[in-house]
């Protein structure tokens, strides 16, 4: 089935930046905060209503579309025929919360189960990353240039500052010798912030445990088009259709870090 991508794109420019006025004028407001999976894990009602909005726009102008949501209002996937849109309408809730920025509405969107629109919306700062597979990557409506190689020691990477999973056993300790080498450290606290860094160049890469879907779906797009490298933390491609470790970077880096410090994936 052939399916028109421009048209797809316009609607979700529109209606993420539409989510993003709505998530803007909710900073004065007493926000209502509960938790899911522990203490940290927080979601508020803009996380629920956004994610709301979208389903309803989604499915009143595209029927047969299927939608992946972090907050489980989407349809039961288990495959990513067709088209499917996976969605985090907040990325970054504990940012949202306690700061008011740094984070994101981030969109990806699979036809058959290729990564083929991404968008990413810096609601605080008015910046919506995004891109159509094989049309480059823009900051609304510039183009960013392609990734260039880096070295370690002259590289900048973002690692999440919680390694700890349920029923894992994580060796961290891997990586003492990168964090030792390369130039300094970060940690946002919103993958898809984080990702759209590497995207344009501000960090190197990125490396973390554990990850959602809809955590990465429209970052990784972007990464790939703009000839960076998005795996896990073994090197392997990424499945959609569950948690992932991560690892993003420019090229010639992914490969270094890989080979050099995780030890080809035996972390």
């Amino acid at each position: 089935m052939e399916y028109n991508l421009k048209e797809i794109d316009t609607y979700a420019k529109n209606w993420i930046k539409a989510a993003g006025e709505n998530i803007r004028s909710s900073f004065p407001k007493t926000l209502n905060v509960t938790t899911k999976s522990n203490p940290n894990d927080l979601v508020t009602d803009i996380d629920k209503g956004t994610e709301q909005y979208f389903i309803e726009k989604i499915k009143g102008t595209f029927p047969n579309h299927r939608i992946l949501g972090e907050e489980g209002y989407g349809d039961d996937i288990t495959d990513l025929t067709g088209v499917v849109w996976i969605i985090d309408p907040i990325d970054g809730t504990m940012n949202f919360i306690h700061q008011q920025r740094n984070f994101a509405i981030s969109i990806g969107i699979y036809i058959d189960g290729e990564g083929m629109i991404g968008l990413i919306y810096d609601v605080v700062h008015d910046e919506l990353y995004h891109c159509i597979k094989g049309e480059g990557v823009f900051l609304n409506k510039k183009a960013i240039p392609k990734l260039e190689a880096s070295k370690v020691n002259e590289s900048i990477i973002a690692l999440n500052a919680t390694w700890v999973a349920p029923n894992k056993r994580i060796n961290h300790e891997l990586l003492i010798p990168l964090v030792k080498d390369v130039r300094g450290t970060r940690s946002y606290g919103s993958a898809a912030m984080e990702m759209v860094y590497v995207a344009t160049g501000r960090i190197d890469a990125y490396l973390t445990p554990r990850l959602a879907p809809w955590d990465i779906a429209a970052g990784i797009i972007m990464i790939k088009e703009l000839g960076g490298k998005a795996t896990n933390l073994r090197g392997e491609e990424l499945d959609m259709l569950k948690e992932n470790s991560l690892f993003v970077s420019k090229p010639g880096l992914h490969g270094d870090i890989l080979k050099n410090y995780l030890k080809d994936g035996k972390w």
